[in-house]
């Protein structure tokens, strides 16, 4: 599995439908998703599921004028849901006579063990997706979200034990059987295992949430530097796990700091904010920002880990409310044959 800086042919999205996901707060989320695809389209091709052709007619109405046109693809592919990092299939490469040749990867989904039903439209996705690109798809014998795992594409991945150790994904499934089905499907060597997740996730502790591989040994992880704060204890055991790693060749990794924005709340429930639900584009970073104090010395962090692009900052306090941002809502689709 290629890292997310690896060039992508193009970033796969499913757009909102679902009003029951943003409660009485769905009309803000299409202006946010519209800037999303037009940083994306700068520098990339953006394939997106619609529902139907009238939802097809929509959506290109509201990316009129404001996203490249050119480089963005509609396919009427039904979802229940917009979360496309955890229904879309993970792309990888193989060694071909004639360069990479790509597979799809179709991981079994449960709506995060079974939370929010239905998920069948979603389940189906993978190989939807593969048969656009004209590429095989190979159905996996295990339940596996995209944002659950990140990777360097140099042999390590990074996970947490609170999701895929969770019983409600695969319950007859060892630790060990985890990690070998990782080897086995992503070309991976290294598991590096974090923790738990912030709060207010869903998801059971993704590790976009958290921590990501910004290079083959760096990393960028959120904080909280406040010890009042809910998430501070299982952010400071993450951040002493990641001091420990050392690489297959005997490297450690550098550990760059975001502080966590502070709590967003919606009728008293802490949001799942996190600057670390960041997306990685071919020439833009688009990190998700909260009108906190925090949302520009995030973005400096980011940009001085790429350098070579364009990191803009897009308000998703509307929508996080949908329990996700950026990373949650994209999957990068790398080039292959």
């Amino acid at each position: 599995m290629p890292a997310e800086w690896s060039p992508h042919q193009a970033t796969w999205l499913s757009w909102p439908h679902k009003r029951d996901s943003w409660p009485g707060k769905f009309e803000p989320v299409e202006p946010v998703m519209v800037r999303f695809v037009a940083a994306l389209a700068a520098g990339e091709l953006v394939r997106i599921n619609v529902l139907d052709e009238a939802h097809e007619r929509h959506v290109a109405g509201l990316l009129e004028g404001k996203a490249n046109a050119a480089n963005v693809r509609f396919h009427r592919f039904r979802t229940n849901d917009a979360w496309c990092r955890d229904h879309g299939a993970i792309f990888v490469t193989r060694d071909g006579d004639d360069g990479p040749e790509g597979l799809a990867l179709d991981f079994g989904f449960n709506a995060w063990g079974g939370k929010y039903p239905p998920w069948d439209l979603d389940n189906v996705i993978p190989p939807q997706m593969a048969a656009a690109l004209g590429v095989p798809c190979e159905t996996i014998d295990l339940v596996l979200e995209g944002g659950s795992i990140d990777v360097n594409g140099a042999g390590a991945l990074l996970t947490t034990e609170q999701c895929l150790l969770n019983p409600n994904r695969n319950p007859a499934l060892s630790r060990d059987d985890i990690e070998q089905a990782l080897r086995d499907t992503l070309g991976v060597s290294q598991i590096i295992w974090l923790g738990d997740g912030i709060v207010g996730d869903d998801t059971d502790g993704h590790v976009d949430d958290l921590t990501r591989f910004v290079a083959e040994d760096r990393v960028v992880t959120v904080v909280e530097r406040n010890t009042a704060d809910e998430n501070h204890a299982m952010l400071a055991e993450n951040r002493e796990r990641l001091d420990a790693v050392r690489l297959a060749d005997g490297r450690p990794l550098e550990v760059l700091e975001i502080q966590m924005p502070g709590p967003v709340e919606f009728e008293g429930d802490r949001l799942p904010a996190s600057y670390a639900n960041f997306y990685i584009g071919n020439k833009t970073v688009i990190m998700p920002a909260f009108n906190d104090p925090g949302d520009e010395p995030a973005r400096q962090v980011l940009a001085a880990a790429f350098p070579g692009r364009n990191v803009v900052a897009i308000d998703c306090t509307d929508l996080v409310l949908g329990l996700g941002t950026f990373h949650c809502l994209s999957q990068q689709v790398p080039v292959f044959k």
